[in-house]
């Protein structure tokens, strides 16, 4: 397939906000490279919490419409023009936190059949044939059930996509270091009296955050530093975003990443740490 483009990036998310939390530098530098960035979420998010008091009315299938707006906003600021629901609009509802009624709706993506959601997302990949896989480790980060079964959704479709011809070079799992992230609230403390947050939240608060050495890629974007957040703010209902920081529902403070880090979790590793996600592939791999 002559007509596409060399280096396509396929990210998959639970949420709307979730891309551009964990992603959005690395979906900017990739966009503005000219590579083909795709993004599949997976619920529209109608049970999150809403952080604006003028917006706090929202709640069910009103909120799901209204962070599609916010996606769509987001993706304008990411340069991002390939973004699609799981199954298509409302296919798979938000299933809240773990623990709560909403992980029982038969609509929650919680409750979904795996192999059925994998069918799908595994058509994208046939359609968009990337080369790179970007998704949650098998506890989501954090634990969120939506964020675990995207995990699962994800690898299961790589697999059913190999069997029906495309099998993805290279699979990353969303990771922030340790050392990092302990140097970033450590500054967070020292700025946090400037901060309108007033409280600031902690290392285990920040999903992935593993031992560095876990940590296999590192991707500067620092110069999408202002799309990343830029793409943050576009997700009111969410984020509450404060120069190098931000803060979602719970009011506390954490550090706002633009260097994104990576677990290469299948396929092969460029030279040394990489810096570039298609590190190593070559020109078989990027057809």
């Amino acid at each position: 397939m002559t007509d596409l483009p060399d280096r396509r990036l396929l990210l998959v998310h639970a949420h709307p906000d979730d891309e551009s939390i964990n992603n959005g530098a690395t979906m900017a530098k990739y966009a503005a490279e000219g590579a083909r960035v795709t993004l599949v979420t997976c619920t529209l998010g109608e049970h999150g919490e809403v952080i604006p008091a003028e917006l706090q009315h929202l709640t069910g299938t009103a909120l799901g419409e209204h962070r599609l707006g916010e996606l769509t906003a987001a993706m304008r600021e990411l340069g991002v023009e390939d973004f699609r629901l799981l199954g298509g609009r409302g296919r798979y509802e938000d299933s809240g936190m773990m623990g709560i009624a909403d992980n029982d709706d038969p609509a929650s993506l919680w409750q979904a059949d795996v192999e059925a959601a994998a069918r799908a997302l595994a058509e994208v990949i046939r359609e968009v044939r990337p080369q790179v896989l970007v998704t949650y480790d098998p506890d989501g980060g954090y634990g969120h059930p939506d964020h675990i079964q995207a995990h699962r959704i994800a690898m299961r479709a790589a697999e059913l996509a190999a069997d029906a011809g495309w099998e993805i070079p290279k699979v990353y799992w969303n990771r922030v270091p340790r050392t990092v992230a302990e140097e970033a609230f450590a500054r967070l403390q020292a700025d946090l009296p400037a901060l309108s947050f007033g409280k600031s939240a902690t290392v285990d608060d920040v999903p992935g955050v593993v031992d560095d050495e876990r940590v296999t890629t590192v991707i500067d974007g620092t110069a999408h530093a202002g799309a990343k957040a830029a793409a943050m703010r576009a997700h009111a209902t969410q984020i509450e975003v404060a120069d190098l920081y931000f803060a979602l529902s719970n009011e506390l403070a954490q550090p706002l990443f633009t260097t994104e880090y990576y677990e290469l979790v299948r396929g092969e590793r460029g030279a040394g740490t990489e810096s570039d996600l298609f590190a190593g592939l070559g020109s078989g791999e990027a057809s």
